[in-house]
């Protein structure tokens, strides 16, 4: 499939892309480049292969779902501007 300029301007349009006039040839180019490259991926035959999200077999490290405290209250309100009573000091906003 080959684009020509005038759908080149208007994919630009649609993503706003400001391209000068000048560089609209070498767009509609690579974005004819792009569309073949996808019609060779869809000659592929790909019948019974099955999706994979990598191409090395890994598992995720897992850690213990537990809730902690995290005892670090003070470290979290000392670069506060202002902290009372362990928590956060806005102004008032509400009257």
């Amino acid at each position: 499939m080959s684009i020509d300029i005038d759908t080149a301007r208007k994919v630009a349009k649609l993503a706003r892309i400001a391209v000068p006039t000048t560089e609209l040839p070498a767009l509609a180019e690579k974005l004819s480049g792009i569309l073949g490259f996808m019609e060779q991926l869809n000659e592929v035959n790909v019948e019974g292969i099955e999706p994979m999200t990598s191409v090395t077999p890994m598992r995720l490290k897992r850690r213990a779902d537990v809730v902690t405290d995290g005892n670090i209250q003070t470290a979290i309100l000392k670069n506060a501007p202002d902290a009372r009573e362990g928590f956060f000091a806005v102004p008032k906003v509400v009257e």
